[in-house]
């Protein structure tokens, strides 16, 4: 990967954490966001949730929301 790449792939991670701090969790363009950060990093949804301070009971997939985003 040359910098350039890399450059764009960090900003696109860090596009994608700014707009979880600003969404409400559960909804599904959250779901989708998250989904989204978790597909460019590798990372699993509690690493995320964790890393944005919410607590376990925030970590409560919207049913269907997973779905809708990947129509």
């Amino acid at each position: 990967m040359d910098t350039r790449q890399r450059t764009g792939q960090l900003r696109r991670r860090n596009a994608l954490w700014q707009q979880l701090r600003t969404q409400a969790p559960g909804t599904p363009h959250f779901e989708a966001t998250l989904n989204d950060l978790s597909t460019l990093t590798g990372w699993e949804r509690p690493r995320i949730l964790a890393g944005l301070g919410h607590a376990s009971a925030d970590a409560q997939a919207v049913p269907g929301a997973q779905e809708d985003h990947e129509r």
